[in-house]
């Protein structure tokens, strides 16, 4: 495959990669003919085997694919392609499935370039007819194996009909025995058509393609013409499309029918083009629920029609002189050359009769354009271009009033689409004259801006797609003076669905048509300018349509009221929320570019429709309202002009009513209130910002009130909505109190500040969690002033919210929020070493702030959501990062060592576990942390060594998310003590999880660091010593013993303590020995006890008392009462039995491996006992002895309640007997009662 040529040696990989994507992959031409040669060439070696068969077939599929888009790479290889399969075809040797096999090699190269271009490759002389006839006589339409041999079969044969003989001359003489008439060749022919348009494959569509080579014969058409058409006809009437079997048959009768009229000449079609469109309107195909039967239907009627009419090209026509592109820029570069003006050309044909089928034919086209289905829609409209070419001037009008019908409010969205691609046709073809413009352009203006709601969705993105190409198809088809008068209509138009239409399709399709009219008419207003910014790529990003792009736009004066117009008719009431709020942030940029306008025009219709009873119109207007009244006050500030030159007292009166009258109205209840709440926080902030003159206004308290109703009923609100309006609720806090809660500047209200105070703590202790979570953002974001003298209660009152306690053990949001909440309040009360703890924070109070995000970083609580508490660690680490930060910028003597030394070892733990999201995120704080831009943070552990090993210039193209960069990196903390406890904790976690990559790379990194200390026996003991204490400290704690357990077994198998094997009972050995029983005692954990094996069949390997006792757990476990347990126990003894041969005598080995393998181990526990007896005794290990559980002696007195005879005797047995199973016993339902004797 040849591709473009490669970048130079050291070109910038984000250079090739941006080069790549402007080639699109674009090849430059067919690079894979050796490898095509030699798999043509291998067919005979590969038809015996079928795996290599089917590889081959494969391979060349493959090839063939690449070249879908640019087929014509193809052509040059096609003849030597071809003659390569025709000479196995063609060869009498060649067995049948050799020819099949290579049929399926021709057919692949046919879907890729397309049968058109194929055709003529086919030898088709005389000679050939007979053979390929002859080929068909072997066939079997049912065999759906082979039928690429029958599609290219018939293709082949509708070459050879080309030949100019009469068929007759080939068929010598027919009388082959005295009484047979052999079938002439004609008949033949007509009889393999026939029969292969009703079958159900592919070869149907060949058959067509036969059919109407063969029947428009000369010698053909007079004999059988009329033959095939009535055969046709009545397999049409006889078929129903209700039946598979019938569609199928219609399918194929009616391709045939359609080619036949395509390629026929029309003197000898026209006889009957009647009788056929009388037939078809019979068949009732409109009503049929098949795309292609319709389809078909209407390709056909057009064909029909154009038989009806004379073919010429109307006089009448509209005709632009120059349309090519390259000639209007040199004219452009030469001067504007003069308008040419288009006469009306008399319609020299006026006269000519036009057949009554005529309007038959046009009704059913206009009806094909509101079928339901695009294709369907797209033939038709080709029809009417086509049919309206035929037409004298006067019918063609008519055609085109026709389809101006189609855009009626009336009509669905299909019609409208139908009409716009109708439209595109005729002015693309000429055929819609100048006059007609005024029309047209109305329609296409609604167009381009048509929408229905429907459900939950909406329709029109297609006709506004078909609008745009209509603009398209003009901008090619008129010269520059005739659309000059609808020049600022369309062009506001196109760039207004460019940037704000919702589909990017059709944003693609407005900029794509704004350019061929910038290009092609030249009387765009600032086209090239535009184009820049607006270009393919940049519209298909819609924040940036709407927010950037727009603002570039309105900047040209001749298309920024258009553009605030379209938001406020159009976007601010969209179905989408999305698009109102998008389109309520444009609003805000353009009023900076129109604000008299926007002031005297927008506003009046934006508080209108704030009182509408369509909750999105009432939902938009008010987000609207928000924004552009903060725009306005933010310009007016700027321009040291008064808020009033833009906001008048009506305006300002209205903003303020808002909220009032939707409460009056119960607005906020129900789901449209979820809505509504969010809009007016939205609009209780900008109002806030633009500090309009409400204070001591009722309205403050009716704000206030609706932020607190709102974030203590967080829980009623759907869950899609509920972080959004959390977010609105709590920055429309934040604006007020910062605004109207103040004396004087910086003096706070104490009446305020007490109620607020005391109810938001007092909220704080809610049983709705999602009420915790709103109260604590809200303390949050208090201001400082209103912070001032309470701190210690806020931050009390916050921290209690972060601990967990067994009523609230799941609100791991709550606990979140109130993170979040602490490291908001340190940040806007800021440090003060002396300063009061009821003031800032301090000597007295930060020790108690950093314990509580410390304590937060062990919060790992799960439910069915997974690792909620992930949500609080990261909180916890962001706020950590936050404070210390703030500290070593402020007052850096308030960091204590132990407390940095704390942080830092945290966050490396964090940034060494399983979750991708918390490990790079705690690595990010980490290395803000290490490499803060300010001073340096006191006291970290290590500081001059983490710099080396992570270096601040490295850290910027790492990817912490992956764990390949991750793990390498962050195990080179383990060479430093200090982190060397927190960061194996978490690497044991990683290295014992369950994802496959975090399994593999925390592995790999952890054994490269252990190949780096196995000759230091000092380092190798300290590093067992930290991993023990990590046992220790963990033990019975299943988050991290169980993945320790693997980890353990992990670096058992590997050798990373062969070190210890050589001193017996090394403490390290003992030690970890006495740790895996006491995590596995008692224990039913399955996957805790499997995980235990491995690590006891590991510590065989150590000598002496160790070896022995690790034996003496596995033999225990080969009885456990799981099976499953037993199993794995016998395998993995098995195992290690193998591994290391010093364990067991040679002498008795073979008996050793033969009970472990031969032995039922999910059998009964008796009869297992008595194998695990047998191997305690060839191993050298007691036999362990079963301690038996004596009744008291106060449970004799009551042993006549028992249920029976045998059940009493049985328990007095298990008294006496050491042998009775005990364990087995206590299963009886008697034992399960409470015994009332008992202590």
């Amino acid at each position: 495959m040849a591709l473009s040529e490669e970048p130079a040696a050291g070109a910038r990989e984000d250079g090739a990669e941006e080069g790549a994507l402007a080639r699109g992959g674009v090849l430059e031409a067919f690079g894979d003919g050796a490898e095509t040669r030699e798999l043509l060439g291998r067919l005979r070696a590969v038809l015996g085997d079928r795996a290599a068969r089917e590889g081959v077939l494969e391979r060349f599929r493959v090839i063939m694919d690449k070249y879908q888009e640019q087929p014509h790479l193809l052509d040059p290889h096609l003849e030597w392609m071809m003659n390569l399969l025709l000479d196995i075809v063609q060869d009498k040797t060649s067995s049948a499935d050799l020819v099949h096999l290579a049929f399926k090699f021709l057919y692949i190269i046919t879907k890729v370039r397309g049968y058109k271009t194929f055709l003529r490759l086919f030898p088709h002389e005389v000679a050939d007819v007979q053979p390929v006839l002859d080929m068909f006589t072997n066939q079997n339409p049912r065999d759906h194996e082979t039928w690429e041999t029958r599609y290219m079969l018939l293709l082949w044969l509708s070459v050879t009909c080309l030949i100019p003989f009469d068929f007759s001359r080939l068929d010598g003489n027919l009388l082959s025995q005295p009484g047979q008439i052999r079938m002439s060749i004609m008949d033949r022919i007509l009889q393999i058509a026939e029969s292969y348009l009703v079958v159900s494959d592919k070869a149907r569509d060949a058959a067509a393609v036969l059919v109407s080579k063969f029947v428009t014969r000369p010698d053909v058409k007079q004999k059988k013409m009329a033959d095939f058409l009535d055969w046709s006809l009545c397999t049409l009437a006889r078929s129903s499309f209700q039946t598979i079997e019938g569609v199928i048959t219609m399918d194929g009768t009616l391709q045939a029918l359609a080619q036949i009229f395509k390629h026929g000449k029309r003197e000898d079609c026209l006889p009957y083009a009647a009788t056929v469109l009388e037939c078809l309107d019979g068949c009732r195909l409109p009503d049929s629920n098949q795309t292609l039967l319709r389809k078909l239907g209407v390709k056909l009627v057009q064909r029909l029609g154009l038989t009806f009419l004379k073919p010429k090209l109307a006089k009448w026509r509209y005709q632009r002189g120059c349309r090519s592109l390259a000639a209007n820029l040199q004219l452009c570069a030469q001067g504007r050359r003069e308008p040419q003006t288009h006469a009306e050309t008399p319609d020299g044909d006026a006269d000519d009769d036009v057949p009554e089928e005529v309007e038959r034919v046009i009704e059913q086209l206009l009806v094909g354009l509101k079928d339901k289905d695009t294709v369907v829609r797209w033939s038709a409209a080709k029809g009417i271009g086509r049919m309206a070419g035929r037409l004298p001037k006067e019918l063609a009008d008519d055609v085109v009033g026709s389809v101006l019908d189609c855009f009626s409010f009336q009509e669905t969205d299909n019609a409208w689409h139908g009409g716009c691609l109708a439209l595109a046709e005729l002015g693309r073809r000429g055929l819609l004259l100048p006059s007609r413009l005024v029309d047209v352009v109305a329609v296409i203006l609604k167009a381009l801006i048509y929408e229905e709601k429907r459900g939950a969705c909406s329709v029109g993105a297609n006709v506004r797609d078909a609008a745009c190409y209509v603009c398209w198809a003009f901008a090619r088809a008129y010269e520059p003076q005739e659309l000059k008068p609808f020049v600022a209509e369309i062009s506001s138009a196109l760039v207004i669905a460019a940037v704000f239409d919702r589909s990017v399709t059709c944003r693609r399709a407005a900029s794509a048509a704004f350019q061929e009219n910038v290009g092609r008419q030249g009387t765009f207003p600032h086209g090239i300018d535009i184009l820049t910014a607006a270009d393919y790529f940049a519209v298909g990003n819609r924040s940036n349509c709407f927010l950037v792009i727009s603002m570039f736009i309105a900047g040209f004066p001749e298309y920024t009221r258009p553009m605030i117009d379209h938001l406020v008719a159009m976007k601010i009431n969209h179905w989408d929320g999305v698009i109102r709020e998008l389109s309520a942030k444009a609003l805000s940029n353009l009023a900076q570019r129109a604000p008299e306008y926007s002031a005297t025009h927008v506003f009046p219709r934006l508080l209108s429709m704030t009182q509408s009873l369509d909750l999105h119109t009432r939902h938009g207007a008010v987000l609207a309202c928000a924004e552009v009244a903060h725009s306005l006050s933010r310009l007016a500030v700027q321009e040291d002009r008064p808020v009033a030159d833009y906001l008048d007292e009506t305006v300002v009166q209205g903003l303020k009513q808002i909220h009032q009258q939707l409460y009056d109205r119960q607005l906020y209840r129900g789901l449209g209130g979820e809505l509504m709440r969010q809009a007016v926080c939205v609009l209780i902030e900008n109002l806030s910002l633009s500090k309009m003159p409400f204070r001591g206004d009722a309205v403050i308290d009716g704000w206030q009130w609706l932020i607190n109703d709102t974030l203590r009923n967080l829980h009623l609100i759907s869950s899609h909505s509920k972080q959004q309006i959390k977010d609105a609720a709590v920055l429309a806090l934040a604006a007020l109190c910062s605004e109207y809660y103040t004396k004087e500047p910086g003096e706070v209200d104490p009446a305020r500040q007490e109620e607020l105070i005391t109810q938001y703590l007092a909220e704080l202790q809610s049983p709705e969690e999602m009420t915790r979570c709103g109260f604590s953002l809200a303390l949050g974001a208090l201001p400082g002033f209103l912070l001032r003298g309470r701190l210690q209660q806020v931050l009390a009152g916050l921290s209690a919210v972060t601990r967990i306690s067994p009523e609230d053990v799941s609100f791991a949001e709550s606990r979140r929020d109130a993170l979040k909440a602490i490291s908001r309040v340190c940040q806007t009360v800021g440090v003060k070493a002396g300063g009061s703890p009821d003031e800032v924070v301090c000597e007295e109070n930060v020790a108690q702030i950093f314990r509580t995000l410390l304590d937060c970083l062990r919060d790992y609580t799960t439910d069915s959501r997974g690792d909620v508490g992930a949500w609080v660690r990261e909180a916890a680490m962001t706020s950590l990062m936050d404070l210390t930060l703030l500290l070593g910028r402020d007052q850096p003597e308030l960091l204590e060592a132990q407390v940095c030394e704390r942080v830092m070892c945290c966050l490396a733990q964090q940034a060494s576990e399983k979750i991708d999201r918390v490990r790079a995120h705690a690595a990010r704080m980490f290395m803000a942390l290490l490499h803060a831009d300010g001073p340096p943070i006191p006291h970290l552990p290590h500081r001059g060594d983490l710099q080396e090993l992570f270096p601040r210039s490295d850290m910027a193209s790492v990817n912490w998310n992956a764990p390949s960069q991750a793990f390498p990196r962050i195990t080179r903390l383990l060479g430093l003590p200090a982190y060397r406890y927190h960061v194996l904790l978490g690497l044991a976690v990683s290295v014992g999880g369950l994802t496959e990559s975090t399994v593999r790379y925390s592995t790999q990194s952890l054994f490269e660091y252990m190949k780096g200390i196995q000759h230091d026996p000092q380092a190798l003991e300290g590093f067992g010593g930290t991993l023990l204490q990590v046992f220790e400290d963990n033990l019975l704690n299943d988050r991290v013993s169980v993945p320790l357990l693997k980890t353990l077994d992990q670096m058992l198998a590997n050798g990373c303590f062969d070190v210890f094997t050589l001193e017996e009972n090394h403490p390290f050995c003992v030690k970890l020995l006495a740790l895996c029983r006491e995590e596995i005692r008692k224990s039913r954990d399955v996957q805790k006890l499997r995980s235990s094996i491995g690590v006891f069949c590991g510590m065989v390997q150590f000598p002496g008392e160790v070896r022995r006792k690790a034996l003496l757990q596995l033999l225990l476990l080969l009885c456990h009462p799981f099976p499953m347990i037993r199993k794995t126990t016998a395998s993995q003894v098995y195992e290690m039995v193998l591994t290391y041969g010093d364990v067991v005598g040679a002498g008795v080995l073979d008996e050793v491996m033969a009970v472990l393998s031969s032995t039922a181990w999910d059998a009964e526990l008796p009869l297992v006992r008595g194998q695990r007896n047998r191997l305690c005794d060839l191993l050298g290990v007691p036999r362990p002895q079963l301690v038996p559980k004596r009744l008291l002696p106060g449970h004799l007195s009551h042993l006549g309640t028992l249920s029976s005879p045998r059940v009493f005797w049985g328990l007095l047995l298990s008294a006496t007997s050491s042998a009775f199973p005990w364990p087995w016993f206590q299963s009886f339902r008697f034992l399960q009662r409470p015994c009332p004797w008992c202590p």
